[in-house]
């Protein structure tokens, strides 16, 4: 499913204010069904489901979730 441009533009802004990886950030709005009250709480408390749905969107080894490194190898 397509991410309507003004939907991914905020989804980006909002990664690089929590210095978090946009592909997380995407993962958690798409579980939140965009509603930035909701990412924000999968933000801070986490889901089993955002890493797996994270590097599923990308190739890279690592990505960032604020302070922490995540590695591939680890999900």
């Amino acid at each position: 499913m397509a991410v309507q441009p003004e939907k991914a533009h905020r989804v980006r802004e909002w990664a690089t204010l929590r210095n978090t990886s946009p592909e997380i950030a995407e993962a958690i709005f798409e579980l939140a069904d965009y509603d930035e009250k909701k990412a924000e709480l999968i933000w801070e408390e986490g889901n089993d489901e955002i890493l797996p749905l994270a590097f599923s969107k990308t190739d890279k080894d690592t990505l960032f979730w604020g302070e922490q490194t995540i590695e591939r190898k680890n999900v």
